[in-house]
């Protein structure tokens, strides 16, 4: 940086102004989402709240590191702005009309048996109880983060919204009235960020697919992004969420055997360089969930123009399903 984009900096900051993203970075994409958190009180337990009784994670918490680890892995492009928090004393109804009461929910836990069947919640039930499709179609919010329990029955993502597609999970039906696409998070309260950023990078991977769709051979760049070296041996690039570079099976973010791999290419797409370095689990946080998917999202392009007709910007697609084609 020059003494002049120094200086311009300094002065900025000393009226209040944001930073002025460099020209070729692209303006940081603000989403405004809503907080919904299931979080029953159990009076058997003086009425403290489940995640108190179980000792389980602070969702207010989740939720402010991983928009912050989004925001770090993108460089900024992410800007995810909680607008509004609901709280819910109950569990998210199923499919069939059943919820649970606390004394069940902890009898279940303790067994590890006894949950009920069908799982999955309802999500229509939940789209209309919150009014999302009028939030959305009034701009007031862009996505839904909701929080619960195990066995609460959320999909890790779910669409909305005209032209829905598959996002780790088939749409949620009848929500045309939104007048745009929106995806609603499900995330547990009894795991950490690392998981959410799963979650996160598997939409990354269902939004990517139907971008390059059309796409074949070398003119997929989503496909060779995605290389790891079992199924391109001697040609890995970043893998994807469950395959480093290195790994042999799923999950196996911990591997400690070097390949060679062209990752670091990806930091200055599309100007590939023909960087090739032995990588092993060592790039990535020797095993660590939460440091995979950042290292792994990091490398997600973020550059202006396009290539073949699709945007550089990666991550564009990834936060807007509405600019998935």
């Amino acid at each position: 940086m020059s003494w002049w984009d120094s200086f311009v900096k300094w002065l900025r900051s000393l009226v209040g102004l944001p930073p002025v993203s460099p020209p070729d970075q692209p303006e940081p994409m603000h989403r405004r989402v809503l907080l919904l958190i299931f979080n029953p009180t159990v009076p058997s337990q003086g009425g403290r709240k489940l995640t108190e009784v179980q000792n389980w994670s602070d969702p207010d918490r989740l939720a402010h590191d991983y928009a912050s680890d989004l925001r770090d892995a993108s460089g900024g492009v992410a800007d995810f702005q909680i607008v509004d928090r609901i709280e819910v004393d109950g569990w998210p109804v199923k499919i069939d009309g059943f919820g649970y009461n606390p004394d069940q929910f902890l009898r279940c836990w303790s067994n590890g048996d006894g949950w009920h069947k069908p799982d999955l919640a309802d999500y229509p039930r939940i789209v209309a109880d919150f009014n999302l499709l009028d939030r959305v179609a009034a701009g007031e919010i862009d996505e839904v983060w909701m929080f619960s329990s195990p066995s609460a029955g959320f999909w890790e993502s779910s669409m909305a919204g005209p032209g829905a597609f598959w996002c780790n999970s088939e749409p949620v039906p009848n929500t045309g009235a939104a007048g745009r696409r929106f995806v609603i998070m499900g995330f547990n309260f009894e795991r950490g960020v690392g998981e959410m950023l799963e979650d996160f990078s598997h939409r990354v991977e269902a939004h990517l697919e139907r971008v390059w769709r059309y796409e074949s051979g070398g003119q997929n760049l989503w496909k060779l992004f995605t290389r790891y070296d079992k199924i391109t041996p001697g040609q890995a690039n970043c893998g994807n969420v469950h395959y480093a570079p290195n790994s042999v099976r799923d999950y196996d973010w911990g591997n400690p055997r070097y390949v060679p791999s062209n990752c670091d290419d990806w930091l200055t797409f599309p100007d590939f360089k023909g960087v090739v370095k032995q990588v092993n689990s060592t790039e990535w946080g020797g095993g660590d969930t939460r440091a995979h998917h950042q290292w792994w999202l990091r490398h997600l392009p973020r550059a202006a123009g396009d290539t073949n007709g699709i945007s550089n910007n990666w991550w564009a697609f990834a936060i807007d399903p509405n600019t998935v084609p």
